[in-house]
């Protein structure tokens, strides 16, 4: 991703995602759920991810995912801008919105399965 622009553009591509205030900056949700915002850290934006795989990303892409102390409890980390892990984040952005999305809009948007 080069900026957050960038990102969002890419979140609009899943199926029935608006931006709408987010802890009040306009971030891309489904079903009024925030999937990202632009983080409080230049340079990145954050990203609800699960914990298991936050700690999966931290091990084998520090150049792309880290955290700050804001937020080391909570299920969601950053996400740099700029790195060569575009597929990547891509992914973990398809995955926030696969989990959520309602049943019905999973299946119409062909990802049954979580991606």
């Amino acid at each position: 991703m080069r900026d957050w622009d960038d990102a969002v553009a890419f979140a609009r591509t899943l199926p029935e995602v608006e931006v709408a205030p987010w802890w009040g900056t306009p971030c891309p949700k489904v079903n009024g759920k925030g999937l990202m915002s632009p983080g409080r850290e230049p340079g990145s934006f954050a990203l609800m991810v699960s914990q298991p795989e936050k700690q999966l990303l931290f091990e084998t892409d520090p150049d792309t995912f880290w955290q700050t102390d804001h937020y080391r409890n909570y299920p969601m980390l950053l996400v740099r801008y700029g790195t060569p892990a575009r597929e990547r984040i891509e992914l973990y952005i398809r995955r926030a919105w696969w989990d959520r999305a309602k049943r019905p809009q999973r299946i119409a948007a062909g990802m049954a399965e979580r991606p």
